[in-house]
C-alpha cells in the first residue's frame, strides 16, 4: 500500500507505509472490567493473568459486539453497584506512568465537565448531555450505564408516604427545608414524623398504590423527594427493590404534580373560545392553603422550583430542570413576584418565592454552562430579600453567592473562546481579577454570622439552623467560584491540560520549544514552601516570574536548574495577572473549604414518637436533600485530584537525590488530598441514599480516588 505524505512548500511525495504486526497473538473478544478500565491487554481468562497478578477481582460483562441485529428495548439504569464490583470495576491500573501515560489525567479531566458523573434515568443509554463539549476525542469516562436487574426480588417494602397536608409539611421542615427554604418559618412547633406504615408491592409492573392522595401540587412536589429518603423501617433501603419501589412512587408523585400544574395554568375559555381567553382571568384555586402565610396561586411556582431539583438530583436531566425552572419563572414574572414590594403577613412568602425562582434559574445556567436566561442585576427586580429572624443578611449572601458562581461559570466559557481565537486576552485576565476580588469580598461577609439565639427554638423556629445551612452553602458556591477562575491557570502548567482544553500545542507550534526547560522538581508545584498542610496554607509563595520561563528563557534556566525537566509555557501566559503557583493555592484551599462545609452541613432531624431524632433502620444518619449545587463537590473533587497529580508528576520527575525532598514536601499536601476527597465521597453517598442520579457522580469520584490512592503515594 502507498500514501501520499505532504512536504513543506512542496508536492505530495510517495512512502510505502510498513505492515507492523502489532500482537504476537490476537486480542481477546472479551476484556475483563479491570483491564478495560486500565487500558491494558487481557488474557480473556477468568480470572485473567493481570488481575491474578494484581491480586483483584476479575469480573466480564457479556459483549454486545458481534452477532444479528436486535430491537432496541427500553432499560433502566441499576440503582446499586454490585458489591462484588464496587471497587475494582473502575480503577484504572495505578501503576500508570504520569510521565507518559495520560490514564488519571481522563479520570481527573471529565470531573470538570457540564453535569459530569450524573447517572440520566431518562437517557439510560447516554452519559454526560455534555460528554466531549470542551475535551478531545479520548473523552470517554470508564463508567457505563448499567441495565435493569434481570431478577428482582418480591418482597414488600416501605416507602415514605404521608397520610395528611400536614403530616407532609411537617416532613418538609424536617427533610427540605433546611437547604431549600422556599416557604416561611414553621408555623407551629415540630411534630412527630408520621410516614405511612403501609407495605407494597415491588412487582416491576405494578402501578404504585398511594393511600392518600395531596391535594396540591406543591404538596405533591413535597412527596416526591420524601418518597425517594428511605422509610425508618426499611432494613435494606440500599437494595435494589427498594430503590426502584421509592423511584416509581417518587416519579408518580412528580408527574401528578405536573398534571395539576398543567390544569391549574390552563385558561378555561382557550379550549372554546380563544379570542377571549387572553382577556379573561385565571380561574382561582378552591383548595386550602398548605402554609396558613403562603397564597395558594403562588404554590404552583414553588411545586416547580422543587420539581426542576428533582429532575436534577433524581432523574438526571439538565434539559427538564431547566425547563422547570423555567416555567416558574415565567409565572413568577406574571403575579410580579419580580416588583413586589408590599409588607403584609404573605409578604415574606412572596418574596422567598421570587428570590428562590431567581437561584433556580441561574441554578440550571451553572450546571449546564449556558448563559443565564436572566439578567442577573435586572433593575427590574426590585422585590426586596427574604428575611431568617436569626441572620438578617443570609439571604442576600445567599443570592450574591449564586450571581458570583454564575459569572465566573460563564467565564471560563468566554476564556475557552478567547484562548482558541487567541483575542481578547487582556479583556479575560482583567475579567480573572475582578472575579477574584467580587469573590472574596462575598466570602468576607459569609465569615460573620450573627450568635445563635439563647432562647431554645424548637424546630427551628427562628430558622437559626437554616440560616446557618444556607451560610455554609453560600461559601461552597464561593469556593466552587474561585475554582473555576482559577483552574485553568492552576494547571496551564501541565502540557496534557493545554492539549487537551486549547489545543495550543498545535496553534502555537511554532513557539514551542523541542528541548524542554529544566528544573528542580520541587519548583514544579512552586517552591520549596510547599510541604504546607489545611492548617498553614499560607505557606504557599508567590512563584518569580523567572520560574516558569517563556520558550525564549529555556537555555538560562537550564544551566539554572539541571536536575529535572518541567513544562514550556505558552506566549499567553505572561499576561495573568496570577501565577500558577498563586492559583493552584487558591483552588486547594477553595477545594479542602468545600469539602468541610458539606462534611459540616447538618443532617435531618425528624422526631419518632418518644421525641428523639430518627435515624435510618440500618444506623445511617439520613440523607441530606435538595443538593442542586453537587456540582461544587466535583469542582473540589476535581481541584484535589489534579494537585495529586501535579504533586505525582514532580515526584516520578525528581531524580534519585532530589525524591526524598520532593516526598518531604509534598507529603502533607497529598494527606490533606485525601482526607478531603474522602469527606467528599461520604458527602456524595449520603446525597446518593435518596437520589439515584447522584450515584455516578460518586462512582466517578471514587473510581479516580483509588486509582490515585489505591497502592501508590506520592
Amino acid at each position: 500500500m502507498v500514501d501520499a505524505v505532504p512536504t513543506e512548500g512542496g508536492p505530495a511525495l510517495t512512502a510505502s507505509r510498513p505492515v507492523r504486526k502489532k500482537f504476537a497473538q490476537p486480542p481477546v473478544k472479551l476484556a475483563c472490567l479491570p483491564c478495560r478500565a486500565s487500558r491494558t491487554r487481557c488474557g480473556g481468562q477468568d480470572p485473567c493473568s493481570n488481575c491474578v497478578a494484581k491480586g483483584r477481582k476479575c469480573s466480564y460483562l457479556p459483549s454486545k459486539r458481534g452477532g444479528p441485529r436486535k430491537k432496541k428495548q427500553k432499560s433502566s439504569c441499576s440503582p446499586e453497584r454490585e458489591a462484588s464490583q464496587g471497587e475494582t470495576q473502575y480503577m484504572v491500573d495505578s501503576s500508570t506512568d504520569f510521565g507518559d501515560s495520560p490514564g488519571l489525567f481522563n479520570q481527573i479531566d471529565v470531573l470538570s465537565l457540564p453535569g459530569a458523573g450524573l447517572r440520566h434515568l431518562d437517557y439510560p443509554h447516554v452519559g454526560s448531555l455534555f460528554q466531549g463539549f470542551y475535551v478531545g476525542e479520548d473523552s470517554s469516562s470508564p463508567l457505563q450505564m448499567e441495565s435493569m436487574p434481570s431478577t428482582i426480588s418480591t418482597r414488600s417494602c416501605l416507602v415514605r408516604t404521608y397520610g395528611t397536608e400536614s403530616d407532609i409539611l411537617n416532613a418538609y421542615y424536617d427533610f427540605i427545608h433546611l437547604y431549600f427554604p422556599i416557604l416561611p418559618p414553621r408555623p407551629s412547633r415540630q411534630f412527630e414524623d408520621r410516614p405511612l406504615h403501609c407495605p407494597v408491592s415491588s412487582e416491576p409492573t405494578s402501578e404504585p398504590v398511594m393511600m392518600y392522595k395531596p391535594r396540591s401540587p406543591l404538596s405533591l412536589a413535597i412527596s416526591a423527594v420524601l418518597a425517594l429518603i428511605p422509610h425508618p423501617e426499611d432494613p435494606e433501603p440500599s437494595a435494589s427493590v427498594s430503590v426502584l419501589v421509592r423511584r416509581s412512587y417518587a416519579h408518580s408523585f412528580a408527574q401528578l404534580a405536573n398534571s395539576m400544574i398543567e390544569a391549574e395554568c390552563d385558561l378555561e375559555l382557550s379550549s372554546t373560545y380563544p379570542g377571549q381567553a387572553l382577556s379573561s382571568m385565571r380561574p382561582s384555586v378552591n383548595r386550602d392553603r398548605l402554609h396558613p402565610s403562603t397564597p395558594e396561586d403562588i404554590e404552583t411556582v414553588l411545586a416547580l422550583l422543587i420539581l426542576s431539583v428533582y429532575e436534577y438530583t433524581q432523574r438526571g436531566n439538565l434539559l427538564k430542570m431547566r425547563y422547570r425552572a423555567g416555567q416558574a419563572l415565567a409565572l413568577a414574572l406574571e403575579k410580579n413576584l419580580h416588583s413586589c414590594n408590599d409588607n403584609d403577613h404573605m409578604s415574606e412568602a412572596r418574596r422567598r418565592a421570587w428570590w428562590m425562582t431567581y437561584y433556580c434559574v441561574l441554578q440550571g445556567s451553572i450546571v449546564s454552562t449556558t448563559p443565564p436566561t436572566i439578567v442577573i442585576n435586572d433593575p427590574q427586580f426590585t422585590t426586596p430579600y427574604p428575611n431568617f429572624d436569626s441572620d438578617a443578611e443570609g439571604w442576600s449572601i445567599l443570592i450574591q453567592s449564586q450571581q458570583v458562581l454564575v459569572s465566573a461559570t460563564q467565564y471560563i466559557s468566554d476564556l475557552n473562546k478567547s484562548l482558541a481565537t487567541q483575542s481578547d486576552l487582556h479583556y479575560m485576565f482583567e475579567r480573572m481579577q475582578q472575579l477574584d476580588s467580587w469573590t472574596t469580598s462575598v466570602i468576607a461577609q459569609t465569615d460573620v454570622l450573627s450568635a445563635p439565639p439563647a432562647e431554645p427554638d424548637f424546630g427551628d423556629r427562628r430558622e437559626t439552623t437554616t440560616a446557618r445551612s444556607i451560610r455554609a452553602i453560600s461559601r461552597i458556591k464561593l469556593s466552587s467560584a474561585q475554582i473555576k477562575t482559577h483552574r485553568f491557570r492552576a494547571f496551564s502548567d501541565i502540557p496534557i491540560f493545554i492539549k487537551r482544553h486549547c489545543d495550543l500545542s498545535a496553534a502555537n507550534s511554532a513557539n514551542i520549544p523541542t528541548e524542554v526547560p529544566v528544573k528542580r522538581a520541587s519548583r514544579v508545584l512552586g517552591n520549596q514552601s510547599i510541604s504546607c498542610t489545611c492548617s498553614n496554607l499560607d505557606q504557599f509563595q508567590r512563584a518569580p516570574s523567572s520560574e516558569y520561563p517563556t520558550p525564549s528563557d529555556s537555555s538560562t534556566s537550564s544551566d539554572i536548574h539541571p536536575y529535572v525537566p518541567t513544562w514550556p509555557q505558552y506566549p499567553f501566559a505572561s499576561g495573568f495577572p496570577y501565577s500558577p503557583q498563586q492559583s493552584a493555592k487558591i483552588c486547594l484551599r477553595s477545594a479542602l473549604t468545600i469539602s468541610r462545609l458539606f462534611e459540616a452541613l447538618p443532617y435531618p432531624q425528624p422526631l419518632s414518637e418518644n421525641g428523639t431524632a430518627r435515624i435510618l433502620a440500618t444506623g445511617q444518619p439520613l440523607p441530606r436533600t435538595m443538593p442542586s449545587f453537587s456540582c461544587c463537590l466535583m469542582q473540589s473533587s476535581y481541584a484535589m485530584l489534579m494537585i495529586f497529580y501535579k504533586a505525582r508528576v514532580a515526584k516520578q520527575l525528581s531524580s534519585d537525590s532530589e525524591n526524598e525532598l520532593v516526598r518531604h514536601a509534598t507529603d502533607p499536601i497529598v494527606e490533606e488530598l485525601r482526607l478531603g476527597l474522602e469527606r467528599i465521597i461520604a458527602a456524595i453517598s449520603n446525597y446518593s441514599l435518596a437520589f439515584e442520579a447522584l450515584d455516578g457522580m460518586r462512582d466517578e469520584v471514587h473510581g479516580a480516588y483509588q486509582t490515585a490512592f489505591s497502592s501508590t503515594n506520592v
